[in-house]
């Protein structure tokens, strides 16, 4: 059984017990972790109170800060936000909190630099894993990178080197295989990227991104993201990956418009359902016409 999860849910800044009863009401066996700060108890409390209860896992809280600009004001501020909301997934018993390393471009969260893939660039993210879980020492939830084109980890194998270099227990994978398609042969033969993906990181994974991409014909190279069944992610091979993990490892849809959860949450569901493969509260989800 799967845990998918989304967007495309209204109330996300108020009442925990509400907000996580439509996540169960919508099909949704997983959250993106609803605002919360890390000196309000009481709403920590009811937040992890409240999807336990509708049986919905709580899978990530988003970061999404520059942890390694050469700004240092910027960066001190990004990575005390980072740390906060490190210690917010770990209290409210989050798989992870995720974020991308990064940008050396100036004046950019996640800009393409040529220094980004440099060995410089693999010392500072190490760095930075590491003085967030040394910072925040969590004991439950997991502090992870975003898969990314132009800065690290930019492959699989990469991954794998970066978690063996942090060394923590407490720093783990983070997966969205639509982020590493970056050659047309890549693209069309999505399942072996995702059988190399699961086989070398299956361990550490804890939370997926699930997206769709299309590449288009024109002259420069150029792909875009989908709502998921317009492109050619291998969503077949994807659950069958994530299902054969054998434990709760949420997979979320994002980056679309509140409309089109519901289409790309029922197109997960017609593949899984082609393979037998199940999810989690998919059975009180109310049919579309």
């Amino acid at each position: 059984m799967i845990r998918l999860g989304g967007n495309g849910i209204p109330g996300a800044d108020g009442d925990p017990f509400a907000f996580a009863k439509a996540h169960r009401e919508f099909g949704y066996g997983a959250a993106y972790c609803p605002p919360a700060a890390i000196g309000d108890a009481r709403r920590l409390a009811d937040i992890e109170a409240a999807f336990a209860r509708e049986n919905v896992t709580i899978a990530e809280v988003g970061i999404w800060r520059n942890l390694v600009t050469r700004d240092a004001a910027v960066r001190k501020a990004h990575r005390e936000y980072a740390a906060e909301k490190l210690a917010v997934a770990d209290a409210v018993g989050a798989k992870c909190a995720v974020s991308y390393i990064g940008s050396y471009a100036p004046g950019s969260d996640y800009g393409p630099s040529p220094e980004n893939l440099t060995d410089a660039a693999f010392d500072d993210a190490v760095e930075a894993a590491r003085y967030l879980i040394d910072t925040v020492k969590p004991k439950r939830a997991k502090f992870a990178l975003e898969m990314e084109q132009y800065s690290l980890p930019d492959s699989v194998d990469m991954y794998v080197k970066l978690i063996k270099a942090v060394d923590r227990p407490a720093f783990a994978a983070h997966v969205d295989p639509v982020n590493l398609v970056l050659t047309p042969r890549t693209y069309f033969n999505t399942g072996a990227l995702l059988s190399e993906i699961f086989g070398k990181l299956g361990p550490w994974i804890v939370s997926c991104h699930a997206k769709d991409i299309i590449l288009h014909h024109q002259a420069a190279l150029h792909f875009d993201e989908i709502i998921i069944g317009k492109g050619i992610m291998d969503y077949g091979a994807f659950l069958s990956e994530l299902n054969k993990l054998g434990r709760d490892v949420p997979l979320m849809m994002e980056h679309l418009e509140d409309a089109e959860y519901a289409l790309a949450r029922d197109e997960i569901f017609r593949i899984g359902d082609a393979i037998g493969i199940g999810f989690v509260n998919r059975a009180r989800t109310p049919q579309r016409a």
